[in-house]
């Protein structure tokens, strides 16, 4: 429920704060008091227009703020999940500025939001109804939510709802393969012309380093031998041979070294090395034997090398990742061949699902076909004491064909149904959308009477009804407070009202005034205890005039309303 509302420097408001109750709460006040600055001043906490002119002479900036206390543990949820934060003590506080130069800013709990999040806020926290705001009601996406709401239908809108967002998956999934088929197919001529390139080639991974190496060195065939050759007579086979030499040192040292360990060492080392050295050349000489000149084998090393780099160059790679970019090229194709098989493979989940689809939307249409006779009879019983006995209101649905293509765009979110309000308000008359209605007062006394009907379902825990008295007399303004207690029994109810009639069925009742003081109007507000409520009563029955009798007169009224309530 809206707890509080505080306004400062809006037009003639300078500073005013309004602690609201549970129930049905009254606002009254003489024409242009200020009445709709505070209905402004709500909008803009809803996420209303801001304007530079809503700001005070002289001010700044204009600031309206409002604290409610969420009492529905679902509706608690859904406005966390808005926020992304945890509501602390179930409280959420908007607060919203105006600059002088019609900048606007927006704080929930303290953090800064859009408009955006102001209005979806609002939608859930408040339903403002007046003579000429009535969009909640006439809006068909409202008018479904109320028929569902008023039969129960949520289990099947639900079950809808699953379905089709089952088949959109899918359909979305087919849809995506085949706008990139012709891509795909580009793709293939592409990648198939690499992969038999490559096939052909057959690179293997560490093959280009291998040929490499064998390259060079038949390359360099003659010198290797050379130098194999040469190496081999040097440490071993020549005269003083390096091998040699060590060998004679180590004789020379051995007789001199048993009682000098470092000689000792020394020697044991220089024979090590000897040892060692021959073998070195050993391996040299055979090296030497096993590089000859095969000038064949070289060109087509050279051939297989010069391929590589070719392929290389082609595939902007290194030679020896050829291979790899072998496999990748064959992973995609594979990747192709599977997306086509998984084309085909959706016909039969996508058609599946779309029979889903067409039986959860027959069966929620069917529950709206029965639902809506009684909807609109009961709204059209409650027409009768707000003065319409003759208004007939019907809930008319037009069920769209679905067909047969299961490859079809999945239909809305809210079923197969077109779901409108038609009344007529005077016998003779041509039956109309309720949309369509241009009288003000007419279409909120339907909005009230609708509310009325579906009170114990709709969660919106706030209604603000503005006006909706206007061109009623005092017998239909009791039946208009009557009705709006009966409503306050599950909603917090606020109505601006001239009628008396209407607002003695509150539960509670403010004045809303308009002073001037050195100069200045100023708007207030104040709340009325049954003295202050009488004598303000009796001022709306008969003006500032109104002599003892007529406050006797509206204390019976005030009496007879609360002891109806």
């Amino acid at each position: 429920m809206l707890r509080e509302l505080s306004v400062q420097n809006l037009a003639t408001i300078e500073d005013i704060q309004i602690e609201l109750e549970a129930g049905f709460c009254a606002w009254s006040g003489e024409t242009g008091a200020g009445k709709s600055l505070l209905l402004t001043a709500l909008g803009l906490v809803l996420g209303g227009k801001a304007s530079a002119d809503l700001v005070r002479a002289g001010k700044p900036e204009a600031r309206a703020s409002a604290v409610f206390e969420i009492e529905h543990e679902a509706l608690q949820v859904e406005i966390e999940e808005l926020l992304g934060a945890a509501l602390e003590d179930g409280a959420v506080i908007i607060n919203r500025r105006v600059s002088a130069q019609g900048r606007s800013t927006a704080q929930v709990n303290g953090m800064p939001v859009t408009i955006a999040t102001l209005q979806k806020l609002g939608d859930r926290l408040i339903d403002v109804h007046g003579q000429y705001e009535n969009r909640a009601l006439v809006d068909p996406d409202r008018q479904r939510a109320l028929l569902d709401a008023f039969g129960g239908l949520d289990p099947l809108a639900l079950a809808y709802a699953t379905a089709r967002r089952a088949h959109d998956d899918l359909r979305r999934t087919r849809q995506a393969l085949i706008d990139a088929s012709q891509a795909r197919q580009r793709e293939r001529t592409l990648l198939e012309f690499e992969r038999d390139e490559l096939a052909a080639a057959d690179p293997k991974a560490g093959e280009y380093d291998e040929l490499v190496h064998e390259s060079h060195i038949l390359g360099n065939a003659g010198a290797l031998r050379a130098a194999a050759t040469e190496g081999h007579d040097l440490l071993y086979e020549a005269d003083n041979s390096a091998q040699e030499i060590l060998k004679r040192v180590a004789r020379t040292l051995e007789p001199l070294a048993r009682n000098i360990p470092e000689l000792a060492d020394a020697a044991s080392t220089l024979d090590r090395l000897a040892g060692e050295t021959r073998e070195v050349a050993y391996a040299l000489r055979d090296l030497g034997r096993n590089w000859d000149d095969d000038p064949e084998r070289l060109e087509d090393l050279e051939t297989r090398l010069a391929l590589y780099r070719k392929l290389a160059n082609r595939f902007h790679c290194l030679p020896d990742e050829l291979a790899a970019r072998k496999a990748e090229i064959d992973a995609k194709l594979a990747a192709i061949d599977r997306d086509e098989t998984d084309l085909k493979a959706l016909d039969g989940p996508l058609a599946d699902a779309w029979a889903g689809v067409k039986r959860s939307a027959a069966a929620l249409s069917e529950g709206r076909r029965k639902t809506a006779k009684d909807f609109g009879k009961a709204i059209q019983s409650r027409l009768k004491p707000l003065g319409m006995e003759r208004a007939k209101l019907s809930v008319e649905i037009e069920t769209r064909d679905l067909g047969d293509d299961p490859t079809s765009a999945t239909p809305p979110e809210s079923g197969a149904d077109k779901i409108e309000m038609v009344f007529l308000a005077n016998p003779g008359e041509v039956p109309q959308p309720l949309r369509k209605i241009a009288s003000g007062g007419e279409l909120s006394r339907v909005t009230l009477a609708a509310k009325s009907v579906l009170a114990a379902v709709d969660r919106v825990p706030t209604l603000v009804f503005d006006e909706i008295d206007t061109g009623v007399g005092g017998r239909l303004g009791a039946a208009l407070g009557k009705t709006l207690a009966e409503l306050a029994r599950h909603h917090q109810v606020v109505c601006v009202t001239h009628l008396p009639q209407m607002a003695s069925y509150a539960r509670k009742q403010w004045v809303i005034r308009k002073q001037t003081d050195r100069g200045r109007t100023r708007t207030t507000i104040a709340p009325l205890e049954e003295p202050e409520r009488v004598a303000e009563l009796a001022a709306m029955l008969r003006g500032d005039s109104a002599a003892e009798g007529t406050r006797r007169e509206a204390l019976a009224m005030l009496r007879e309303a609360q002891a109806a309530c």
